[in-house]
């Protein structure tokens, strides 16, 4: 059975080659997708999330705001760019994305979203070029139409999910795991409900050894009925952003883990794609690529 693959061509929402966030990426990770067949007969658009399920992980006033483009100026410093309308309907394109992708995981056993992991969105405001909180939204949503699931979010982007665990802090349905670089983004970390701060300059050995020592941990807390992989290819070497050091090898080591770990469990997994800041935005579409590529054998 072929991977499950959720993508929208507004995922980009054409900002300029020189700006700080590789908006092409989403771009060029279609053309390789495409390229090496794995998205022949299995690609569902995206469509936006509606302001309801916004408005359950974030604060109404603020989801308006987005929608409208009428985000505070002191709040797109922090996002780190205006909300234009292309931005506005990237967000909610997203959000929309990862809800279509974790009910095609949970139908099939494994899908992937082309966009998502916006980890840093808070209840009440987006940050760190996080506009909505993709992850979040979909766990609240699910959990609304199915109250007794147990959701696990793993997050191996290099920046802890301080946004994720903002919003899901007091939800005991769900556990927000993060794994990142201790001395990165954002400098004041909001606790998840399992932190592991790794030093710079981490390397795959050592990346991989804590990571095979957590999975089985995380596995004893409940038997999840989905978990969301937040596989931000930032901690790999040359991330402008990343401070660790990741090869390619090793983030396909550290996708394949995650994902057999859950797989042969019977745990249905659906995959986001996280930060990646690369100033060669080809490599960079093409470590994100390692995801898909990864997923597919389980697909």
């Amino acid at each position: 059975m072929a991977l499950q693959l959720v993508h929208h061509p507004d995922y980009d929402a054409g900002f300029t080659a020189d700006h700080r966030f590789p908006m092409g990426k989403y771009r060029l990770l279609m053309e390789i997708l495409n390229e090496r067949g794995l998205a022949n007969g299995n690609l569902h658009p995206a469509e936006p999330a509606p302001s309801s399920l916004l408005g359950v992980a974030h604060d109404p006033r603020y989801v308006e705001q987005v929608i409208a483009c009428a985000v505070p100026e002191r709040i797109e410093r922090d996002i780190g760019f205006p909300v234009s309308a292309r931005v506005s309907r990237r967000a909610q394109l997203a959000a929309g994305g990862t809800m279509l992708a974790a009910k095609q995981a949970l139908r099939h056993g494994i899908a992937c979203n082309t966009a998502g992991g916006s980890h840093h969105a808070r209840h009440l405001q987006g940050a760190g070029f996080c506009t909505f909180n993709d992850v979040a939204v979909a766990a609240l949503a699910l959990l609304a139409d199915e109250p007794d699931m147990k959701i696990l979010v793993v997050d191996l982007d290099v920046h802890q999910g301080d946004g994720t665990a903002d919003i899901l802090r007091s939800e005991p349905r769900v556990f927000t795991f993060s794994m990142h670089g201790e001395r990165n983004y954002p400098t004041r970390k909001i606790a998840s409900d399992l932190d592991i701060a790794l030093p710079d300059r981490t390397g795959d050995d050592a990346y991989l050894e804590t990571l095979l020592e957590t999975l089985p941990k995380l596995s004893s807390i409940a038997r999840w009925d989905l978990v969301f992989f937040n596989a931000g290819v930032d901690p790999h070497a040359e991330d402008r952003l990343g401070r660790l050091s990741l090869s390619d090898e090793g983030l396909r080591r550290r996708d394949l883990a995650v994902i057999r770990h859950f797989r042969e469990q019977g745990v249905p997994v659906c995959g986001v794609i996280g930060g990646g800041y690369s100033r060669d935005v080809p490599a960079l579409a093409r470590r994100h690529a390692i995801l898909f590529e990864v997923a597919s054998a389980f697909g």
